[in-house]
């Protein structure tokens, strides 16, 4: 299976067929490929928009390469691998639609390069089919140009399944070993223990079916992707352990709890469900959560009878290793940590469509109900998308307006933020943030004294809240909802 594009190559030689016909049939089977990556980049660039300014998570990355503003507190889940992919643009360049548009271009390239991994595995037709079923979810299309690690770590674990089983079929197959490497370092690059999660099949498979070499590109590429991680655990952390420890306090206490109910509440629209109340979403929005898993399983039933089992079972294995930690070991919720288990599942799903819509007796029947199907689950996504764009604009739009406010208190940088959304609106402002405690601790009230007797400091408090003692004197006003309490070096002197 994975020497299949070699064997096309000896076969038009020994046709008698000129040597460029393999390459040039190559390139044709990968326009589907391309056209799917293609598509997904303009509908970023069209319905989630450039100019779309940054959110809490984005301003904690992007400031820690950025010109624009101080780098925020860095807490112990974070990796630096979005901040390091997006150094590009934001070491030189404060333009957030110039970093959409590059983070967009990327994520399409990156979409193309992980399909075109599971050539020869399954026919062009049904990779086509699952890259345009991921790519058209929402919560993909609305985080693929946003600088945070979720879609990073789907094309990572979509790419080293791949690799992975090309790898098994052929040991000669080096470009299949040096892709695994590559894709599990990009996992863990991103996010270490979501690498470690989504590759617990892969691992185990290799160990017990002894496939030495793949299981040593699959661990070179985790260790080179977490280095990083570990080597800043004890230097900044106090250790790995705790690292994790911090981590998962963070995170609420990694244990039992069942957050599938509150997943579900998240499919609405809610960047992040924390805590994760209210209704339910309508029926519609949640029914293709419902599918997904089904289609999976006929994909995999379909697959059995193809003898084409392990090909289909360890991406389907290795999606739901990479939704377990989200589903049962965390008490919140947000869409986008689905992701790697949405790209995985993709591929069973478009396999079992494909199926459906040309190997079963009533083909009409099954290709208006397929159709009908997709046509509404289109709809629902790009409704939701428009929702959630329109409410996450105009949330930045006060970060922005605030900062502005702030601006013209006199808050200009060199400064420092603290209080509600400190993080975020500092960034805006240009600011240093902090926090006394809760998860982003930083600082004490002494140092808060102290560099408000030097730099222009501002509290935000939100309108039913009381400001800390330290800076009930100072001059307050109200602005968007909140209650900016402010001092200048000048009024402060």
């Amino acid at each position: 299976m994975a020497g299949g594009a070699n064997v096309t190559l000896t076969g038009a030689r020994r046709d008698g067929r000129r040597p460029g016909s393999g390459a040039a049939r190559m390139f044709r089977a990968d326009r589907p490929l391309a056209a799917v990556a293609a598509a997904f980049t303009l509908a970023q660039l069209v319905l989630v928009r450039p100019a779309m300014g940054l959110g809490w998570d984005e301003t904690v990355y992007v400031s820690q390469v950025s010109g624009h503003a101080p780098a925020a507190f860095f807490s112990a889940p974070r990796a630096r691998g979005i901040s390091l992919l997006v150094a590009p643009v934001t070491s030189w360049s404060s333009s957030t639609p110039l970093l959409r548009c590059y983070l967009a271009v990327l994520s399409g390239l990156a979409l193309f390069l992980a399909l075109r991994a599971w050539r020869g595995l399954f026919p062009v037709r049904v990779l086509a089919l699952a890259g345009a079923l991921f790519a058209s979810l929402w919560v993909t299309l609305f985080y693929g140009p946003q600088a945070m690690p979720n879609y990073w770590v789907a094309v990572g674990a979509l790419g080293a399944v791949a690799c992975f089983l090309r790898a098994r079929a052929d040991r000669a197959d080096r470009a299949a070993l040096w892709g695994l490497a590559v894709s599990a370092a990009l996992m863990a690059w991103m996010r270490p223990t979501d690498a470690v999660w989504t590759t617990l099949p892969l691992l185990a498979l290799a160990l017990y079916r002894r496939h030495w070499r793949p299981l040593g590109a699959l661990l070179a590429g985790l260790a080179a992707g977490a280095v990083e991680w570990v080597v800043e655990a004890y230097v900044s952390y106090g250790g790995l352990a705790r690292r994790l420890s911090d981590g998962s306090d963070i995170q609420g206490g990694l244990g039992w709890h069942l957050a599938v109910a509150d997943q579900l509440r998240s499919l609405g629209g809610r960047a992040l469900c924390r805590p994760c109340t209210g209704a339910m979403p309508h029926p519609l929005v949640t029914v293709w959560w419902f599918v997904l898993p089904v289609l999976a399983l006929y994909g995999l039933a379909v697959a059995v009878r193809a003898r084409r089992t392990i090909a289909t079972l360890l991406p389907a294995a290795c999606a739901a290793t990479a939704a377990f930690p989200y589903l049962f070991l965390i008490g919140y919720a947000a869409p986008r940590f689905l992701l790697p288990a949405y790209a995985l599942l993709a591929v069973p799903v478009a396999g079992a469509l494909v199926h459906l819509v040309t190997a079963t007796a009533r083909r009409r029947l099954a290709v208006g109900l397929v159709t009908a199907g997709l046509v509404a689950h289109l709809a629902v996504q790009f409704t939701v998308l428009e929702h959630t764009v329109s409410r996450t604009t105009a949330a930045h739009r006060d970060w922005a307006r605030t900062a502005a406010e702030l601006h013209r208190l006199g808050v200009r940088p060199p400064c420092l933020l603290t209080g509600h959304d400190a993080i975020p609106i500092a960034f805006y402002a240009g600011c240093s943030s902090a926090a006394t405690s809760g998860h982003n601790a930083n600082t004490t009230r002494a140092g808060i004294e102290r560099t408000a007797r030097r730099t222009p400091v501002a509290t935000l408090v939100t309108a039913d809240g009381r400001p800390p003692a330290y800076a009930r004197s100072w001059p307050s006003t109200t602005f968007g909802g909140l209650r900016l309490y402010y001092v200048t070096p000048a009024a402060g002197s």
